[in-house]
């Protein structure tokens, strides 16, 4: 460990389905972790928008692609004494094996640190994974590895249809999924040997539970069991596109510790130095159990284990790879007790993907073996319902719970018996209905447990809807999760109405504190969520004023990573100017739900319930709305209204720029070059607007990011189906008509004002013609074609 001055960190590179923020997540703490022992960072990751890259964080960043040629010419200009391969997913994990290979690491004498290449190659290949356990007697999927077409199609007679097929060497699924017949098999195996060079064709466990198991294990051999997880779904949907929750609910005692020696057996064997996850198919009615992959890398699931349990996976890990043992590390929350521990849960936890195919104009909205959810929140409650429609809230979906998802469902039965992303909702109105929870199981496969769950909520909801609201009543519908926006809507009252209804009752939120060990120590780190299971404070509010940070909450396309930066820097700021930073955030992928980020962070909801709930608590000196994009900005005009101090451009101001028709009659009056527009109140005066000044037109809704619902209109018969998508996304704000400048060029002017000042200012030009997006065009920076005049008058009109 003392030899060690120099350690490379691969990164994970741009963000995509499958491979996200949590790898910006764990590869930030590494970099904490190294830099505790003095040790120089050399960082290779060329996303922009990650916390890791920042300029404080590593020691040199190279923002250069993530391949062989490339990080060979750093290694050799860097000499590093040692490499990091388990921080930055599939994409750092197979260059590191493939610089193995061709000899570079040991040529540099670079020393790769933690689970060995070794380890790493018999987890990831499907042939020696299975082997590799046959030699300890664990069970797997009966399987068979090939590398071409036609072993493929003689592996699958051998086992027999449906055989389920998987990608080695790969993430997210990958090309995975259940195949029925020769001819499907024959079309899928070309799809998948174009990604991947190895392909597993193993049983079909279909319609069993799935366990997944986080094990730390250091070099003189020391194991824990951070935290098992069990999905929602059975197996045939991946866990990334699963509802999970923590601890499991399905195991009894005896099962539980059953795998949990399996996944000790296996990282031993394995010989697993740092972190790992394991994944198993489990068949509650018989016992049996199948191992279905080992990851000997952080993963998404280890984020979700590390925010779960407040137990620091990627942390430790690093500390584990410089050959620290697990009992000369400190628990960071308590302070006190060591890392060497199991967590222990007061609290049960609920995670969701977020999807985005609604976006996509041909997705297939059936989810499966293969990921598609482009995020995640995390909930924390005193019980599953609590936890799940908190989770609900915070998918950003315009469900504030399982009772006012506002979006059709034409077939429940079906979407229920065949997954999609509807699926919890179709299986709530399918027991609103009056089925029972034997039907929905029948249909779903899922777990008894929660479908009664599920079935008591939805007695609630009818409950609340036909009989009068009492005390009790409101009491038990905050216990399961119920928002005041939605028990408004049962009750024919109104959010706020309800709100104070609550509050003279005395039926308010406590602030509890995680401190990893159920409460047999004081916790020093303020990591926080709000239950209505409880009737006194972990906590008292902050001392001094603090600043609340509203953080974005899941990533989705159009909301990314690039918040989370903006959330953290703020955070970081606010320390250097003695400030106390309260971040409030959902998404377990990111470095702001780190909890050594702020002073007090909340694990909660970005609502405007959640938020006054925690604002009232607080002694707070005002909150942060710009640093959190759309999902803060649009919490600007309830929390002002509702007399909540906003910290930097006013709310009116903020409401101009948002709201379509404001800004375009503010250029109007400031004398501003701008395309002819038109406020779309009806059909008929879009219509017309567009004959006067000729199509195209751009329809353009407020309140909105990413360009949701805006499109370019080409002709009248287009023209209702895309005002009726706008007015459909921004419901309360002004869909604005504007005439559209073909070929026209686009730039873009980023600054920092100060009383209306400009401070700074960047442009930055597309190369692509307007009409593509921001966030999907090409920029340069700084611009390579724009007159003088141009940048001239640019930098006049944004003044």
């Amino acid at each position: 460990m003392q030899s060690i001055k120099k350690v490379l960190l691969l990164g994970s590179g741009g963000l995509r389905i499958s491979q996200a923020g949590e790898f910006d997540y764990s590869g930030s703490q590494a970099i904490k972790a190294l830099k505790e022992e003095n040790i120089e960072v050399i960082l290779v990751n060329p996303n922009i928008a990650t916390v890791q890259t920042d300029e404080h964080m590593a020691d040199r960043v190279y923002l250069q692609p993530l391949n062989e040629a490339t990080v060979t010419k750093i290694i050799e200009k860097e000499q590093p004494d040692a490499i990091l391969l388990g921080f930055g997913g599939q994409t750092a994990l197979n260059l590191g094996l493939r610089l193995e290979e061709t000899g570079i690491l040991t040529k540099h004498n670079v020393k790769v640190l933690g689970s060995s290449v070794e380890t790493i190659r018999n987890a990831e290949d499907r042939d020696l994974f299975k082997n590799k356990l046959d030699e300890i007697g664990v069970k797997t999927a009966k399987s068979i590895a090939v590398t071409n077409a036609e072993d493929a199609l003689k592996a699958a007679d051998s086992i027999g249809y449906p055989i389920m097929m998987r990608a080695g060497f790969s993430l997210g699924g990958l090309g995975s999924g259940v195949v029925h017949s020769k001819e499907e098999l024959e079309k899928r195996v070309s799809e998948v040997f174009s990604v991947a060079h190895q392909i597993l064709i193993e049983e079909n466990l279909i319609g069993w539970s799935e366990f997944e198991y986080e094990i730390v294990r250091d070099s003189a051999k020391n194991a824990l069991t951070i935290c098992n997880m069990e999905n929602f779904d059975p197996m045939g949907i991946h866990t990334g596109e699963s509802i999970v929750v923590s601890p499991s609910q399905s195991l009894n005692n005896t099962e539980y510790h059953f795998l949990r020696e399996i996944a000790i057996k296996v990282a031993h064997h394995f010989n697993i130095i740092g972190e790992c996850n394991i994944q198993y198919a489990f068949n509650l009615e018989t016992g049996e159990y199948r191992v279905i992959e080992i990851n000997p890398r952080l993963s998404r699931s280890s984020a979700l284990a590390s925010k779960a349990t407040g137990y620091p996976l990627a942390f430790i890990a690093t500390k584990l790879a410089l050959g620290y043992k697990l009992y000369e590390l400190k628990n960071s929350i308590t302070k006190k007790t060591c890392a060497f521990f199991e967590p222990a849960l007061d609290y049960i936890v609920v995670k969701i993907p977020r999807w985005d195919t609604h976006k996509l104009k041909k997705a297939e909205r059936r989810i499966g073996t293969e990921m598609k959810s482009v995020g995640e929140v995390m909930a924390i409650g005193r019980s599953f319902p609590e936890a799940l429609q908190k989770a609900i809230g915070m998918l950003n979906i315009g469900a504030s719970c399982l009772s006012d998802y506002p979006h059709p469902i034409d077939n429940i039965e079906n979407e229920i018996e065949y997954a999609t992303d509807r699926r919890i909702f179709a299986l709530y109105r399918y027991l609103l209905q009056g089925n029972t929870v034997e039907q929905a199981n029948k249909l779903s496969n899922i777990d008894p447990w929660f479908l009664h769950h599920l079935h008591a909520m939805a007695q609630t909801e009818l409950a609340i809807k036909n009989q009068q609201l009492t005390p009790e009543r409101l009491v038990d519908a905050k216990r399961k999760g119920f928002s005041d926006k939605a028990i408004a809507c049962l009750s024919d009252s109104d959010e706020n109405t309800i709100r104070q209804q609550r509050i003279s009752l005395n039926i308010t939120p406590v602030v509890k504190q995680i401190d990893t060990l159920a409460g047999e120590f004081n916790a020093k780190t303020n990591y926080l969520y709000l239950t209505y299971h409880g009737d006194q404070h972990d906590i008292r509010p902050s001392q001094t004023p603090a600043t609340i940070i509203l953080g974005s909450g899941p990533y989705s396309i159009g909301s990314s990573v690039e918040f989370d930066w903006c959330g953290v820097t703020t955070a970081r700021t606010l320390k250097q100017l003695d400030e106390r930073p309260i971040i409030i955030n959902s998404n377990p992928e990111t470095v702001s739900t780190d909890y050594d980020e702020s002073d007090r962070l909340y694990f909660e909801q970005l609502t405007f319930e959640r938020v006054q709930d925690i604002a009232d608590f607080e002694n707070h000196h005002g909150l942060v709305v710009a640093m959190g994009g759309q999902v803060a900005n649009n919490l600007v005009n309830p929390l002002d209204k509702a007399g909540y101090k906003l910290l930097g451009t006013p709310a009116q101001y903020i409401n101009q720029a948002e709201n379509r028709e404001l800004f375009s009659s503010l250029l109007n009056e400031l004398n501003i070059d701008q395309p002819a527009w038109h406020a779309a109140t009806s059909l008929e005066g879009a219509k017309a607007f567009a004959e006067d000044v000729g199509y195209p037109v751009l329809i353009r809704p407020s309140f909105v990011l990413s360009g949701a619902a805006m499109n370019v209109v080409f002709s009248e018969d287009e023209m209702e189906k895309y005002l009726k998508e706008a007015s459909t996304v921004s419901p309360d704000h002004p869909v604005v008509l504007s005439q559209f400048i073909q070929e026209g060029k686009e730039l873009e002017m980023d600054g920092v004002a100060m009383n209306g000042e400009i401070i700074i200012e960047a442009i930055s030009e597309h190369i692509e013609n307007a009409g593509v997006h921001s966030g999907d065009a090409t920029i340069v920076l700084p611009p390579q074609k724009l007159y003088l005049e141009t940048i001239r008058r640019t930098k006049k009109s944004y003044t």
